[in-house]
């Protein structure tokens, strides 16, 4: 895909880069005003002044600015394109819940972005067409880390995407295991594209656009990324995944904040139980108990959580089948009673497993020839395989 260029900035085009600039991401107050008036006629009336005191307020520290031709031209630059609605490449299904959030009405700004600013050729659209987003702490235990990125590689594997934040902690382990597969993976990034926040993953940012995939944003080039910008840029990483893991996460973070917008906009929560002594764990482990995440250990139950109804069913974790499970009640008694390496009689059987030698009797031939028993010239005793059970092994 190439960058957008000054000469390709339709009106529309204009005022939707015009305001990435002059409004943060997620107002349900600028959405609602460019349902009504269109973007265009908007970004007049925000100039002039001409807008509702909650607008207003929002774009009045910015709306004598126009820095579009320079943001437009210094994106391409780097490489980083203009995507717009309407656009080819629109990730129209992805951030369809946002919409049906707002309309809702609901308390937390969850608007879908104006526009997105993009590195990396491969279309937004079909790369996010199935993706699941990776998410955690940053202060991400050795536990954590090296499941982050066991998982990704996995569900990569399967020709799914991997979306998450870019940050340090499971964030880039999530990136860094989709890569290891071979799969593309996104990072939304809570600041300009020409400066990817954090500069200790510029390497991994330039990996994943060599490898196909993509970095995104809603604020244009040269925009810090401030504190608010990340629990904002969060709404976007919960809405364009079918489904969020949240790996690790402590008491109180931001992995829990998007924890509640996948919630709200009806996508699937899941999260990875961790050790109950470790602090990492303590969100994720009140997100199982308290907010219905689904539990996963592996990516079979991620598959079985988003996938294709019928086909993605995970298979329950075999063992080796014990034919004492299955036993009847008293032929369990005598094997309890059975000694595992010297040989007894029946009558010693019967003492110890408190039962009547009659039933000792009755059951052994069946014991025998489940390869349970064998008998021996001081009597029965269990065969190797029980014998090994019997001993802990």
């Amino acid at each position: 895909m190439t960058s957008t260029t000054a000469a390709e900035l339709t009106p529309e085009r204009w005022a939707r880069a015009w305001l990435s600039r002059t409004i943060e991401p997620g107002s349900i107050a600028l959405y609602r005003l460019l349902a009504e008036f269109g973007p265009v006629a908007a970004v007049r009336r925000i100039r002039g002044g001409e807008v509702p005191p909650d607008v207003l307020r929002l774009a009045d520290a910015r709306r004598a600015e126009d820095r579009v031709e320079s943001d437009v031209s210094r994106a391409g630059e780097y490489g980083i394109r203009l995507v717009v609605p309407g656009d080819d490449e629109w990730p129209a299904s992805a951030v369809h819940p946002l919409e049906v959030a707002t309309a809702r009405g609901g308390q937390v700004d969850l608007a879908p972005p104006v526009a997105l600013w993009v590195r990396g050729e491969a279309r937004l659209d079909r790369v996010v067409d199935r993706c699941v987003s990776i998410i955690g702490a940053r202060a991400a235990t050795g536990y954590g880390l090296h499941f982050a990125g066991e998982l990704a590689y996995a569900v990569a594997e399967r020709g799914w995407t991997i979306v998450s934040g870019g940050a340090y902690g499971i964030d880039g382990a999530a990136h860094r295991g989709a890569l290891s597969a071979g799969g593309p993976t996104v990072a939304i990034l809570a600041g300009g594209l020409d400066a990817p926040y954090p500069t200790g993953h510029r390497s991994l940012f330039d990996r994943i656009v060599e490898a196909g995939g993509l970095l995104v944003s809603e604020w244009p080039v040269g925009s810090a990324p401030q504190r608010h910008r990340f629990l904002v840029r969060n709404r976007l990483i919960a809405a364009v995944a079918v489904g969020t893991v949240v790996v690790e996460a402590a008491a109180r973070s931001g992995t829990a904040a998007t924890a509640r917008h996948v919630e709200n906009l009806g996508r699937s929560l899941m999260a990875v139980p961790g050790p109950v002594t470790s602090a990492m764990s303590v969100g994720t482990h009140h997100l199982i108990r308290d907010r219905a995440a689904r539990l996963v250990t592996r990516a079979a139950d991620v598959f079985e959580e988003v996938g294709a109804i019928g086909t993605d069913l995970a298979d329950r974790p075999w063992s080796e089948p014990d034919p004492r499970d299955v036993a009847d009640p008293v032929a369990r008694r005598v094997l309890d009673g059975v000694p595992a390496r010297r040989g007894a009689t029946p009558e010693r059987i019967a003492v110890s497993a408190g039962i009547p030698v009659a039933e000792v009797l009755r059951v052994l031939p069946a014991l025998h020839l489940q390869d349970l028993v064998e008998r021996t010239d001081a009597g029965w005793r269990l065969a190797n395989r029980s014998r090994h059970r019997k001993d802990g092994g």
